[in-house]
């Protein structure tokens, strides 16, 4: 192959756009791979429109219209969680981690028993158009916390469970 070849190969690799997935790993069952074109199969949500703020100063970053996704909690689900010790599972925390490393927490309780896990969705879609890697997706949203900033995610690229020991 001639060094043209090359070059032309790495131009096309270059336009071709990434494809969007989100990994699932750590103490999952099953951990697996997701990608937006499943996302788009699943049932999906909507959370309502909402100013995102700074967590500091509470300065008005943008307004944001509604997303629609899938409720994380149903992504974990999709990859089980280990019934083994009994009860153990409620000691998961999720750990949601962006391309640039941005992460965020959730706890097995908040997603599973209180009304936060009902809000928490990663979306793909806003104001009825589908995203695209540059608007960032998938986004990880939490639609029930009193500022959405810290836990706007951004291009999340995979979720990772990890079991709380005493």
């Amino acid at each position: 192959m001639s060094d043209a070849s090359d070059a032309d190969s790495h131009a096309v690799a270059l336009e071709t756009p990434a494809k969007a997935v989100i990994s699932l790993e750590g103490d999952f069952q099953r951990p697996l791979t997701v990608d937006l074109a499943e996302f788009r199969e699943q049932p999906n949500v909507v959370a309502d429109p909402f100013d995102l703020r700074c967590y500091t100063t509470n300065r008005f970053i943008r307004s944001v219209d509604t997303y629609r996704g899938v409720l994380l909690k149903d992504l974990i689900m999709k990859a089980g969680l280990r019934p083994e010790p009994k009860g153990e599972f409620k000691r998961t925390v999720f750990i949601a981690v962006a391309h640039d490393g941005y992460a965020v927490t959730f706890s097995w309780h908040e997603l599973f028993n209180t009304p936060v896990g009902e809000r928490v969705i990663v979306a793909h879609e806003c104001g009825g158009r589908s995203l695209s890697t540059e608007d960032g997706v998938p986004i990880l949203f939490s639609g029930a916390d009193i500022l959405p900033a810290p836990r706007h995610v951004k291009r999340l690229v995979r979720i990772v469970a990890r079991v709380l020991t005493a």
